[in-house]
């Protein structure tokens, strides 16, 4: 069942606030600020309601993403507020993602990140801190292009280790700072 229709800009500014706050503000990705900073975000907000129009809609943000210089849009953020709500059918749909990246000739181009309000890490528990750093407030597909990835990761020391540096973060604020953070 789809979740019900938000207004674009209502879903584009609690996702703003969330890269903010969190994604930026607890720099659990050294990368985003610059390029939150330069204004080269791209917020797409798709009306779908299953993963079929999903995929759809990811197909269009992958070529508006290629044909369109770094300088202007250098990474995408398709927001999924109606579709996808369960977490489980979203980890489906990024496997057909994948495909379609393929499919596309886009494997070494484009990579997706994947963001979700109830994202799980495998092995983890659903309530586990850890958890939150790919938590947002709407199922999230995040278009990168590599060449842009490898730039950044070349610029911040020791990248290899952010993973570990975001779960030490989050254990020290816990739920109730995440919270916090979440309602600022």
């Amino acid at each position: 069942m789809p979740l019900p229709a938000e207004s674009h800009d209502t879903v584009v500014a609690a996702t703003r606030h969330w890269l903010t706050e969190a994604v930026i503000g607890l720099n659990l990705c050294p990368f985003a600020k610059a390029v939150h900073v330069k204004g080269q975000i791209r917020y797409a907000v798709s009306d779908a309601v299953d993963m079929e129009a999903v995929l759809t809609d990811l197909e269009a943000e992958l070529q508006t993403l290629i044909a369109t210089d770094a300088e202007a849009i250098d990474t995408t953020l398709l927001i999924l507020p109606r579709a996808l709500g369960d977490f489980f059918d979203f980890n489906d749909c990024l496997f057909f993602a994948d495909r379609l990246i393929k499919l596309l000739r886009l494997e070494g181009i484009v990579q997706i990140a994947s963001f979700h309000p109830a994202y799980q890490f495998e092995g983890s528990e659903p309530d586990a801190i850890e958890n939150y750093t790919n938590r947002a407030p709407y199922p999230i597909l995040h278009l990168l292009r590599e060449d842009s990835i490898e730039r950044a990761v070349q610029a911040v020391p020791d990248a290899e280790d952010i993973y570990e540096r975001n779960q030490a973060t989050l254990r020290r604020i816990g739920l109730a700072g995440w919270n916090a953070l979440m309602k600022r």
